[in-house]
Parts: C-alpha cells; sequence; structure tokens
C-alpha cells in the first residue's frame, strides 16, 4: 500500500508539472490549424481552378507538403527559414505544422467542393453570377457542412503532431514531459502522465467532433475521406 501510494504522489507531482503547460499545446495546435484551414481552403479552391497554371500550383504545394515528413517541415522552417527571416520558435512551430496540415485540407475542401451538384455551378451561371460569386454565396456554405467532420479529425491529428515541435525547443507537452524525465529520472511515469493527458484531449474532442458531425451532416452527402 506505500509502494501505491507513493506512486499515486509521483503520479500527481507529474501532472502538476504538465498541466501548467498543457495551454501552451492547445495555443500551438489552434494557432496551426487557423493556418492550415486557410491554406486548405485558398489551394482546395486553386486546385479546382479553370486556370491551368493555379491548378499546377495547388498540385505542387499540395504534393511537395504531403511527401515531407513533419519534422524534417519543422527543422527547414526553424534552422533553414528561420535563420534567414528571424522567425522564433513559437511562429517557426505554427508555420510549419499549419503549412502541412493545410495541404491535407486543401484535399479535404476540394474533395468538399466536388461534392456539390454542378447543376449549381450552371444555375448560378445562368442567374448571371461569377465564378467567385458562385463559390462564394452558393458553393461554399454548403461544402463548409461537408467538411467539418473530416476537417476536425484533422484538429485532432493536428494536436498529437504538435508534440513534434518540442523538437526545436517550443515548451509545451512533450517538452515539459521531457524536462521532467530529466531531472527526476522518472520516465516511465512521466510519458505514461504524458500520454494520459494527450489521451483526455484526443478522446475529449473525439466527442465534441461526433457531436459536430451529427449537427452538420446533410442528407445525401457523405463526408470527404481523408487517410493519413
Amino acid at each position: 500500500m506505500d509502494w501505491l501510494a507513493t506512486q499515486f504522489a509521483i503520479l500527481a507531482d507529474i501532472f502538476y508539472y504538465l498541466i501548467q503547460v498543457v495551454h501552451w499545446t492547445l495555443l500551438i495546435s489552434i494557432a496551426a490549424y487557423a493556418l492550415a484551414v486557410i491554406c486548405g481552403l485558398v489551394f482546395g479552391i486553386a486546385r479546382i481552378w479553370p486556370s491551368r497554371p493555379v491548378r499546377l500550383m495547388a498540385g505542387a504545394y499540395i504534393n511537395v507538403l504531403r511527401g515531407v515528413p513533419l519534422l524534417v517541415l519543422i527543422f527547414f522552417v526553424y534552422f533553414g527559414l528561420g535563420q534567414i527571416i528571424n522567425l522564433d520558435r513559437f511562429v517557426a512551430g505554427v508555420i510549419a505544422v499549419g503549412v502541412c496540415y493545410g495541404a491535407y485540407m486543401a484535399e479535404i475542401f476540394r474533395s468538399g467542393i466536388q461534392a456539390i451538384d454542378y447543376g449549381q455551378h450552371e444555375a448560378a451561371k445562368a442567374l448571371g453570377m461569377t465564378r467567385w460569386q458562385t463559390l462564394r454565396h452558393i458553393i461554399l456554405p454548403q461544402s463548409v457542412r461537408i467538411v467539418v467532420p473530416p476537417g476536425a479529425n484533422e484538429f485532432i491529428a493536428c494536436l498529437k503532431d504538435s508534440s513534434l515541435v518540442s523538437i526545436i525547443g517550443l515548451r509545451e507537452l512533450t517538452r515539459a514531459g521531457r524536462e521532467y524525465a530529466s531531472q527526476h529520472f522518472l520516465d516511465f511515469q512521466t510519458w505514461l502522465m504524458v500520454g494520459l493527458i494527450y489521451l483526455a484531449l484526443t478522446l475529449t474532442l473525439t466527442r465534441v467532433v461526433r457531436w459536430v458531425e451529427q449537427r452538420v451532416a446533410i442528407s445525401g452527402y457523405g463526408s470527404a475521406r481523408h487517410n493519413h
């Protein structure tokens, strides 16, 4: 019993140490995901734009970013690009994760836009609406409801991958775990608690995603599928 009480005390101490930086993990994830949504929307639309050079540019962005490991991209942005334009750790981490996930979000947006019946494009054209007006007022409001569920799943993945920014010294949950383990030599307990906190965050977000899916579901349309 004494051993068990000691272990619970250790875990409680680790939890208190780690919980103080959880907000940084959430902040990095939210900022990176916001950037990913912006990039995804822009390049998702560009991917199906009539202009061939625009489509090629969007295709190059998507293929390159999906083909480069996120860790390599973080190194490139911070140690490479960051040395040229003087990026701090937080900005570099957010940019790297954001533009990486933007490539995946672009495909989700593209799928969502193309899921809308093309007859609506033709009807809008018959009414004299421009291509941009059609997208803004007719297609995007409908496609957003289709892409919300897979897009929300991407946020969960983004939250987990935000742990990679610890490699450039950005102090978030994983970095704090490494600090505690190195100071107290309690690797098993520390990483168990880090894993439990990530699990609690992802399970909570999963329930939110399911609720969102039910709220925005459109009869007749399937959610855009995406796999890493």
